[in-house]
């Protein structure tokens, strides 16, 4: 059970069987939301599920959050308003916002707030030796960069301090969910891509390509989120407006119901337990709408020849890089700060439809190689949280963060127990001809 707020939990140490001489290795569950392929390569080890270590607390005159790994995104919201503040978070309810945070954090507050570990005061963690320690600036000042952007490779995080924000616009954002049919998804790119050199640090959108199941047919659309006053939305918003969608709703709602009200309901299917997903993702820092195009024709082939693939979607994240951008890329391990916004081949069908499974896994790869050439990248680059697993490690951590890793990951995983998540870091940077077979 969640504390009410301003009420403290004292934060106990858990028991587990770490140290020098002994060698299982470890996969931690906090929500329970990663997808990567890395996962089928975790056999005969202890999943350490943290899911009900739910620590809560809000210290208001420090203004700051302490939570445990079993805290979810959307178990924060409530408190935080009641208590006049706000956090960055990701893009659905669902995860560990501990989870979410080690790879990064990426979502809509971007522009205003950061990423999520810019918000990171301090954490405490169980090392592969055994040992809790705490990391800030101040107490290991190394593993604590390592730890904002690839920490999942370093131990068992118990808890972690963030920094607040007061909320913006007193809690309210403007939100606008809109739907187009498919001769007017070009005309709807052409209007994001307008945004390319001048989208505001509080908008933000997240479109949407998918099959409506009551037309029969494929749409585009999604979700929009202004933070600030309604009426200056409603006018940054009109060329969308001033398309035609043929569904809309217009609304302005509390900071709270951020993700269960955004984008018709999506945040219930992508939370939804016990079913296929297979993720091919990208960064993309310009906005393309000949290659987003390109991207919804495939979709709409691949709906029109496997039905039973139709809860699948392609997603382009629209987020601002404003508050992101102005972090050193030095502070921290998090390599793709310059990113605008990612894009997400989300595959979805029934267990034991194999046809649609081949069918699913060809077009990711095919949409991923499309979608690079004009995501902004020379070469292909993924947020870890949405890593498959198999787009190789430069492309994941950045070429340049890896030496750095690599000799953390040696001082402090020497026996690399936490070698499961997406492509793990390894003990030596540049790798090996052999290492790389």
């Amino acid at each position: 059970m969640l504390q009410h707020v301003g009420r403290y939990l004292a934060l106990q140490p858990i028991a587990l069987p770490l140290g020098p001489d002994l060698k299982p290795i470890y996969q931690e569950l906090g929500g329970g939301h990663g997808y990567s392929i890395a996962l089928s390569d975790f056999q005969d080890g202890l999943s350490v599920d943290l899911s009900q270590w739910k620590s809560f607390e809000i210290d208001e005159t420090a203004e700051t959050l302490t939570i445990g790994p079993g805290v979810t995104i959307s178990e924060v919201f409530d408190p935080l308003q009641e208590a006049g503040f706000q956090i960055q978070s990701g893009t659905c309810g669902c995860p560990s916002l501990i989870g979410v945070t080690l790879g990064g954090g990426a979502g809509r507050y971007q522009g205003i707030h950061g990423l999520v570990i810019d918000a990171l005061v301090s954490i405490r963690m169980i090392t592969a030796a055994g040992e809790l320690i705490e990391l800030s600036k101040d107490s290991h000042p190394d593993l604590f960069w390592a730890i904002r952007g690839a920490g999942a490779n370093f131990g068992v995080v118990t808890s972690a301090t963030y920094k607040l924000n007061r909320l913006v616009n007193q809690g309210n954002f403007l939100h606008a969910d809109f739907y187009f049919s498919a001769e007017k998804s070009h005309d709807y790119f052409k209007i994001i891509e307008s945004f390319n050199d001048n989208l505001p640090a509080n908008l933000a959108t997240i479109v949407l390509i998918n099959y409506n199941s009551s037309t029969n047919s494929i749409q585009v659309g999604g979700n929009w989120v202004y933070f600030g006053p309604e009426k200056e939305g409603l006018k940054t918003l009109k060329p969308v407006f001033d398309l035609g969608p043929i569904a809309s709703v217009i609304s302005v709602v509390p900071y709270k119901r951020l993700l269960v009200t955004t984008g018709g309901g999506y945040d219930t299917l992508v939370c939804q337990g016990h079913m296929v997903r297979d993720l091919y993702s990208l960064n993309q820092k310009t906005y393309s709408a000949s290659g987003w195009q390109k991207g919804f024709d495939k979709m709409a082939k691949f709906f029109d020849e496997h039905p039973g693939g139709r809860n699948s979607a392609l997603v382009f994240e629209v987020f601002p890089n404003q508050a992101t951008a102005s972090v050193a890329s030095d502070e921290t391990a998090f390599p793709w700060r310059d990113a605008r916004g990612y894009i997400i081949g989300h595959f979805i069908w029934d267990e034991g439809d194999t046809a649609t499974a081949i069918a699913a896994n060809k077009l990711g790869i095919e949409l991923r190689d499309e979608l690079v050439r004009t995501s902004g990248y020379d070469e292909p680059s993924v947020f870890v949280n949405y890593a498959r697993g198999d787009e190789g490690l430069e492309n994941i951590y950045g070429k340049e963060k890896l030496p750095r890793l690599a000799k953390l990951k040696k001082i402090w995983d020497p026996n690399n127990v936490f070698a499961y998540n997406n492509c793990p870091i390894p003990m030596d940077y540049p790798l090996s001809q052999r290492d790389e077979l």
